[in-house]
């Protein structure tokens, strides 16, 4: 009972001091301390209900057990973020990215491109993961190649059509002004077009870092060598070692926050001129 006396005082609590901050005027520290107390306090009211209730560590490990499992276990975790995120999820990512916005490129130069490839391209974005990832298992083998060739297929589409709509963003006063000064086709890609298609290219960069990961982990479902978040996650619910279950998925939150905050952080300083990057 205390548990339970615990957790319902510590979201008074929470409560109580983020609406107070809320009230504040509006700064950087405030806009981080806020979201951080309330994460905060709903793990210690995860773990006061968890322990309250006494509920299985099989159907919920408390955060406690999380975070000792975690400690424990951080060679194994090691082994499955490099295998998942830096060979599987950052490789596809670099090449599904990068391929779309050379394609990108040939598909604003040619129209037949644009008529023939975007149709084909939302088809090929609205197959499900699940049902792309054993063909291109078993066409790429059980290693690394072929959580890479799943993520290239996710994000490859959306960063696609999020260039090729960037790219006729720039307004028709705009383009016969560059027409006036003699400009040719490239010239005007490269002064006008691609800058103003910037805010677009980073919509679709960031799109893609949560479906990398995502792709990544899910693919890993259907074949693995013996290492991989996605491996680890389905041998361990298999196990019932369910905080390590948690453990992999604490890895695979903060990896997908960071990653998508690194690429937030480019788009700022890359577009600071852009409307949404003014304060």
């Amino acid at each position: 009972m205390i548990w339970l006396f615990f957790a319902f005082w510590v979201w008074v609590a929470g409560w109580w001091l983020n609406s107070r901050l809320a009230a504040l005027p509006q700064s950087r520290a405030i806009a981080l301390v806020v979201p951080v107390i309330f994460g905060l306090t709903l793990i210690a009211v995860w773990e006061g209900l968890v322990r309250g209730f006494d509920i299985s560590p099989i159907l919920l490990p408390a955060p406690s057990m999380i975070a000792v499992r975690f400690a424990a276990s951080t060679a194994i975790l090691w082994e499955d973020f490099v295998q998942t995120v830096i060979k599987g999820a950052l490789t596809g990512y670099v090449l599904g990215c990068g391929s779309a916005f050379v394609v990108a490129i040939l598909v604003d130069r040619f129209d037949f491109l644009r008529r023939g490839l975007l149709p084909v391209g939302n088809f090929v974005a609205a197959l499900p993961v699940i049902g792309m990832a054993p063909i291109l298992v078993m066409w790429f083998g059980f290693d690394w190649h072929s959580k890479a060739a799943v993520v290239v297929v996710m994000v490859f589409f959306p960063m696609l059509v999020n260039t090729v709509q960037g790219l006729s963003d720039s307004s028709a006063m705009q383009r016969d002004l560059m027409r006036t000064y003699a400009a040719g086709y490239w010239t005007t890609l490269l002064k006008l077009r691609l800058p103003a298609a910037m805010p677009f290219v980073f919509n679709g960069l960031k799109i893609a870092s949560t479906l990398a990961l995502i792709g990544a982990i899910v693919a890993e479902f259907f074949g693995s060598p013996i290492r991989g978040m996605g491996f680890r996650i389905s041998t361990s619910v298999g196990q019932l070692s369910l905080d390590l279950v948690w453990a992999e998925i604490v890895v695979a939150a903060i990896v997908g926050s960071a990653f998508y905050g690194c690429v937030a952080l480019i788009e700022r300083a890359v577009t600071f001129w852009h409307p949404s990057q003014r304060n």
